[in-house]
């Protein structure tokens, strides 16, 4: 049977989630998603690297968490599409995946068409807890 929680247990576990990511990362990366962030990266390439701040995150409502605003990756590792990102501790350690698009996505970017050298913006990155 699947388990059910409570709207403030997810709350709780969303705001947890926001302190593992305090001064952490969010790698944007081209190519295939793994199937969960305890898979290693192996054949993605690594696009941008953008900063959390410390906190990184508001308060969670309802399981949702939004992050503070972030700042630029103003010389991106690489060429390439962004597919997916990858969301690290301070020490980098994996925490969680998530899309990444111009619209209806877990972060925002300024454009999925990122080029090395170039700069990259996440607009916006909002976490939902899995049951909210």
């Amino acid at each position: 049977m699947a388990l059910t929680l409570s709207a403030a247990a997810v709350t709780a576990m969303a705001d947890a989630l926001g302190t593992l990511l305090d001064g952490g990362a969010v790698h944007i990366y081209a190519g295939t998603r793994p199937a969960t962030p305890d898979v290693a990266i192996t054949t993605q390439t690594l696009l941008a690297t953008v900063p959390f701040a410390n906190p990184a995150f508001s308060a969670a409502v309802a399981g949702v968490i939004t992050a503070h605003a972030m700042t630029d990756d103003a010389d991106c590792a690489a060429s390439g599409t962004a597919a997916f990102f990858r969301a690290v501790t301070s020490g980098g350690d994996s925490v969680c995946d998530g899309s990444v698009g111009t619209s209806d996505a877990d972060c925002l970017l300024s454009t999925t068409s990122i080029v090395q050298h170039g700069t990259v913006t996440i607009t916006s990155c909002v976490l939902t807890v899995p049951g909210a």
